[in-house]
């Protein structure tokens, strides 16, 4: 399991600790110090559309009218703050936030035959 979390995020925290707290270890990536490639942008992206960028962040108001008509994917390159967190790669699953639906479906992996770490 990999976890893209920002350290200063609540609630990719929360989730971190609650996924420990039910036995998953999983694998950090900090978006600000560790990066996301392209090719793990891409497949978000395709997997989550306009949702993965966080129209309401900081990162956003920031941004130029010009910067923020560039292509979604340079934008989150540039900007990796910018997408929305945590995201979840569990096996060949992806999950985008840490609302009940998606803790529930993580969580209760084991149910579906993915154990955790």
């Amino acid at each position: 399991m990999k976890i893209y979390t920002l350290k200063s995020c609540d609630t990719c925290r929360k989730s971190i600790k609650e996924l420990r707290e039910s036995g998953f270890e999983p694998q950090i990536i900090d978006v600000r110090n560790d990066g996301v490639s392209v090719s793990e942008l891409t497949s978000f992206f395709s997997q989550f559309g306009e949702k993965l960028i966080n129209r309401r962040s900081t990162t956003w108001r920031n941004l130029s009218n010009v910067q923020r008509t560039s292509g979604a994917i340079d934008l989150l390159a540039s900007n990796p703050t910018l997408m929305k967190r945590p995201i979840i790669r569990l096996q060949n699953e992806l999950f985008l936030g840490w609302d009940d639906s998606v803790r529930n479906a993580v969580l209760l992996a084991e149910k579906n035959n993915i154990k955790p770490k």
